[in-house]
């Protein structure tokens, strides 16, 4: 189950653990956590009008993830049902960097914090500036440079 709210600043999705998504203890799998970051993301550029395989298809631009980090609060176990929620901190003419919460909807204890920084890359890999179009959804951050 996946559910969405957002502003145009922040997106709350909500899933529920999967089985799968657990070790023998029933706790989550650290690696999961990162998908879970993905889901939030796509859900906040879907909010925000951005559709992911256009902006690769018409635009030659693909976010891709050049750093990532997780700090694990408290597990995650089988059947609880997490809010995953995503933000924009920081975005440059060629980075974007989003932030991610993951709390138990029901306890409201924070699971999980998260950061992912992203070079927009052309489909061979090559960095290139946010074309102009997406600016308005990815403000430049105060002090923005060459990046």
């Amino acid at each position: 189950m996946t559910t969405v709210s957002s502003r145009k600043d922040k997106c709350e999705t909500t899933i529920r653990v999967r089985y799968g998504e657990t070790d023998q203890m029933g706790v989550v799998y650290y690696g999961n956590y990162f998908t879970w970051f993905e889901v939030g993301r796509v859900e906040l550029c879907r909010e925000l009008g951005i559709e992911y395989k256009k902006m690769e298809e018409e635009d030659d631009s693909f976010i891709v993830v050049a750093e990532a980090n997780c700090r694990y609060k408290r597990p995650a176990k089988f059947d609880d049902q997490l809010t995953i929620r995503t933000r924009v901190v920081n975005s440059q003419r060629r980075t974007i960097t989003f932030a991610y919460e993951i709390v138990n909807s029901a306890t409201g204890e924070m699971i999980a914090t998260g950061e992912t920084v992203h070079v927009i890359c052309d489909r061979n890999g090559r960095p290139k500036s946010l074309p102009e179009k997406y600016r308005k959804f990815f403000p430049l951050s105060p002090g923005d440079g060459k990046q």
